[in-house]
């Protein structure tokens, strides 16, 4: 009996042996690798060819979750002008009888609160007398307009609904990454909430002006998108959607978003404050496509090229100087102009952001404060005017009043340049706000009359008509 149970151990033994030898030495191994991605157990067999970790292509990415969680959030904004334009020649010489004609508008919104507040792009209600907003249950409320900023073409409204509203919250669009799937959801061609996919083909892009900064995706995007969502896979709202460049008007490969983030800060300064709270860094860069960029290959350079700085601005405290090229801001690297404006435009004056650049080959690290903006261009005469520095002040012996800094070709005989701007007609102008508001009130046809200041403390009164 002690023999065979001792055969048998043998041969399980030997059988052990010889199947650990098979596995070693003849059979292809197969392994699995468990990871971690977003909360989620994934499964894939190992590769050396790289993989999105959302998937390598449009069939392995679920659109389905992000389109329900974004359709009811959207919006269809209707803006109704009153247009009294003359309809006939009789009406055109007499203006009797004449009946103010409705011309309508549409576009599209975001819902970003449950009780209501919706934002959109400021040209979608522009010079709006009346503003009413459809949501996705086809229920219609009036909207009251809160504020807008122009400059990054975003306004935001306020219904009173009846009900908590589904809404969407900002998604950081800093985090975005071009060729990212992205969703453009809004009422193009006045029909309910319309949900386009692409990818985000580029960032921080420019529509010919060096204060823009969009996100640029080839989700089709047509009239009446304007002011809705661009989301992310997660269902993230990382974009209003603003512009096409098209031809015909209608969607031809491109459409742009304002970032979130911009969007964010610029609802969080009209409920907080009431008006835009802009911090800049104070440094001007050159025109790019100037013969003076190209003779001195500015416009190659990869970053953004210091061409002058702003007298008592952050970048001029911090002892930033002209001709060092700007690298990075924060963890945003700079490329671009517009790199550069889209990560300032969200911040607030009083922030502080960390500045490197090159200079001289030298990479330097500064800690600027942005400031509020110490310049600006009043309307209608276009002179360029400042605030008043305690310089000025002590040299003009002044503390009210702005100083002009440019005047456009047709005041160059007056020799305006230099002097204190102290009161439109009998108003005083203590800061260039002052300014741009007073100044916005010269009619087309009218007069006003202006005062000005000497450094020697002589007083100039100019009649402008």
């Amino acid at each position: 009996m002690k023999k065979i149970g001792s055969l048998l151990l043998v041969a399980v033994f030997a059988g052990a042996i010889t199947l650990g030898a098979y596995k070693f030495f003849f059979e292809k191994p197969n392994f699995a690798i468990i990871s971690q991605d977003n909360g989620s157990r994934v499964l894939t067999t190992s590769s050396y060819t790289p993989t999105s970790a959302r998937g390598a292509g449009i069939n392995e990415v679920d659109f389905t979750s992000a389109a329900e969680s974004t359709v009811n959030a959207v919006v269809h904004v209707k803006n109704v002008t009153l247009n009294k334009t003359p309809s006939n020649i009789i009406e055109y010489f007499y203006g009797s009888g004449s009946t103010p004609r409705p011309q309508v508008g549409t576009g599209s919104g975001v819902v970003i609160s449950s009780d209501g507040y919706i934002v959109t792009n400021n040209h979608v209600i522009d010079k709006a007398d009346h503003l009413q907003v459809t949501l996705n249950n086809n229920k219609t409320y009036d909207a009251e307009l809160i504020g807008t900023d122009p400059n990054t073409d975003i306004a935001l409204l306020k219904i009173n609904a009846d009900r908590q509203l589904p809404y969407l919250a900002f998604g950081d669009s800093d985090n975005t990454k071009v060729g990212e799937w992205v969703l453009a959801v809004g009422n193009p061609f006045n029909l309910t909430s319309t949900v386009t996919a692409g990818i985000v083909s580029a960032k921080a892009r420019a529509l010919g002006r060096i204060d823009q900064s969009f996100i640029q995706t080839d989700a089709a995007v047509n009239p009446g998108n304007s002011g809705g969502a661009l989301v992310n896979t997660n269902g993230d709202l990382i974009g209003i959607n603003t512009a096409i460049t098209s031809q015909t008007g209608s969607y031809v490969g491109y459409s742009f978003a304002v970032p979130s983030n911009i969007a964010k800060k610029i609802v969080e300064d009209i409920m907080e404050y009431g008006n835009v709270q802009k911090g800049i860094l104070g440094i001007t860069p050159p025109r790019l496509s100037s013969e003076y960029a190209i003779k001195n290959g500015l416009h190659n350079i990869d970053g953004v090229y210091v061409e002058s700085i702003e007298e008592d601005s952050g970048a001029y405290d911090a002892e930033m100087q002209t001709g060092d090229i700007i690298k990075k801001v924060d963890e945003i690297n700079i490329h671009t102009s517009s790199d550069l404006t889209g990560y300032i435009a969200t911040k607030r004056p009083g922030d502080q952001v960390k500045v490197t650049v090159l200079r001289d080959g030298e990479s330097l690290e500064f800690d600027v404060t942005l400031k509020e903006r110490q310049t600006i261009v009043i309307p209608v005469i276009g002179f360029e005017v400042k605030n008043l520095t305690e310089k000025d002040k002590k040299t003009f012996r002044t503390k009210k009043g702005v100083k002009i800094i440019g005047v456009p070709e047709t005041f160059r005989a007056y020799d305006l340049e230099g002097k204190v701007l102290l009161s439109f007609g009998d108003q005083e102008i203590n800061n260039i706000k002052e300014a741009k508001t007073l100044f916005g009130r010269i009619s087309r046809y009218g007069r006003a009359s202006i005062t000005m200041l000497t450094e020697k403390g002589e007083k100039e009164r100019l009649i402008i008509q």
